[in-house]
C-alpha cells in the first residue's frame, strides 16, 4: 500500500528537479489570476498576460539577418546565428521559475533556399538557454528588385513563428517586413551588402488551464474532482488581429566565396495596452537586440 504514495513522491520530486533545472521556463500562473475572489487574484491578470505575449513575441521576432536579395533559383545557405535581447526587466518582470535578468541569449541555424522568379524560402528553429522552449520559423522571401547596378535591393519577407513546449500557453507571431539594401564589391573578392528595413509583427497567444494555486498541498489538491479545479483557469485569449507592433533594423553582411558574416541591430516600438481591470494603459519597454550570423553561401 506505501508503494503508490512513494511512486507519487518520487514524481513530484523528479518534476520539481526539472522545474529547477529550467529557470527560464515560463509560469504564467504568476501574472495573476483573472477570476474574482480565486487565490492571487489580480485585475490586471489578462493585461499582464498580454503584455507578457506581446514582449515574448517581440524577443523571438527580433532578427532577419540577411539582405533584401535573394541567393538566386539554384543558390542555398546555412549560418548559425546569435541574438543578444536587451529586455528591461525593471520595467517588465518575466515569469520565470528562477530569477530572470536580461540580456537574453537567443542561438538559431537558418537554412536558405533560392528559387526562380527571386524568390527564397528560409527555415530558422531556435531554442532559449536554460528551459526546455524551443522556436520555429518559415518564410518567404521575393525581390522585387534586385542586381541592378544603380538601383537598390529591395525585398518583401512573410514570416511565421511558432513557440514550442510552453508549459500553460501557446504563442505564435506572424509579420511582414520591407527591407532595402545596397551591394558594393571589395578588391573584386567581397562583398559588402548594407541594408535597413520595417517590420510589422502580428503577435497571439492563448492560455491553457492554469493552476493560480500551485502552492497547494497534495492532499487537499486530489481529494475531490472539484478540488482539483478549484482556483484554475485560462487568461483572456491574445487576437493576433489586435496584437501588433513595429520593428526597425539596420544590418550588414559580409561575403567572400562561401563565407558570410553578418551583424545586425533591431529596435522593436511596443507601446502600450489598455488593462480593463484598472482603466489604466499599460506601457511596454521597447525591446532592443544585437544580432550576428556566420555560414555558409553556396
Amino acid at each position: 500500500m506505501k508503494k503508490p504514495g512513494r511512486i507519487v513522491a518520487l514524481a513530484l520530486s523528479l518534476g520539481a528537479w526539472t522545474a529547477q533545472a529550467s529557470p527560464h521556463d515560463f509560469k504564467i500562473y504568476q501574472l495573476g489570476n483573472p477570476n474574482v475572489g480565486g487565490a492571487n487574484y489580480n485585475p490586471s491578470a489578462d493585461a499582464n498576460f498580454r503584455a507578457f505575449a506581446k514582449e515574448l513575441g517581440a524577443a523571438l521576432t527580433s532578427v532577419n539577418l540577411m539582405p533584401p536579395s535573394t541567393l538566386g533559383y539554384d543558390g542555398f545557405a546555412v549560418n548559425a546565428e546569435l541574438s543578444i535581447l536587451n529586455l528591461q526587466t525593471d520595467r517588465f518582470a518575466f515569469p520565470t521559475e528562477g530569477p530572470f535578468s536580461g540580456p537574453l541569449l537567443i542561438p538559431s541555424l537558418h537554412v536558405r533556399k533560392g528559387l526562380p522568379f527571386s524568390f527564397e524560402v528560409g527555415a530558422r528553429t531556435a531554442w532559449i538557454p536554460n528551459s526546455n522552449l524551443a522556436v520555429a520559423t518559415v518564410e518567404l522571401k521575393w525581390a522585387i528588385n534586385e542586381g541592378f547596378t544603380h538601383y537598390p535591393d529591395i525585398g518583401l519577407r512573410g514570416h511565421f513563428t511558432r513557440l514550442f513546449n510552453g508549459r500553460d500557453f501557446d504563442l505564435f507571431t506572424t509579420g511582414v517586413d520591407l527591407g532595402v539594401g545596397r551591394r558594393f564589391a571589395i578588391a573584386g573578392m567581397i562583398t559588402l551588402t548594407p541594408y535597413l528595413g520595417w517590420n510589422l509583427v502580428w503577435v497571439g497567444a492563448t492560455s491553457k488551464l492554469v493552476d493560480f494555486d500551485p502552492g497547494r498541498s497534495y492532499p487537499d489538491s486530489v481529494s475531490s474532482p472539484t478540488a482539483q479545479l478549484q482556483d484554475t483557469g485560462v487568461f483572456q485569449e491574445v487576437r493576433a488581429t489586435a496584437n501588433s507592433h513595429n520593428r526597425f533594423y539596420l544590418g550588414f553582411r559580409f561575403a567572400s566565396d562561401v563565407f558570410q558574416l553578418g551583424g545586425e541591430i533591431s529596435y522593436s516600438v511596443l507601446g502600450g495596452i489598455p488593462d480593463a481591470g484598472t482603466g489604466a494603459n499599460k506601457s511596454l519597454p521597447p525591446v532592443l537586440a544585437i544580432n550576428s550570423t556566420i555560414g555558409l553561401g553556396f
